[in-house]
């Protein structure tokens, strides 16, 4: 599982970062980041799912592989 954040519908609310913390940060002004390449390690399934329900934005998908 892979995650991948669209900067340009991201609006900054931080649910993502707040959310899953070992999964996204936060840039200088607030909007969120994927941290590393986006690979979601074992155990931290819940939590990506729960950061992509919680976009309002639906700024992040998943890509299943």
């Amino acid at each position: 599982m892979k995650l991948q954040l669209d900067p340009g519908r991201c609006q900054g609310h931080g649910r993502c970062y707040d959310l899953a913390p070992d999964l996204f940060g936060e840039d200088d002004e607030g909007y969120g980041t994927v941290l590393g390449d986006g690979t979601v390690p074992a155990g931290a399934d819940h939590d990506a799912r729960l950061a992509v329900a919680n976009c309002p934005e639906r700024a992040i998908t998943v890509e299943e592989g």
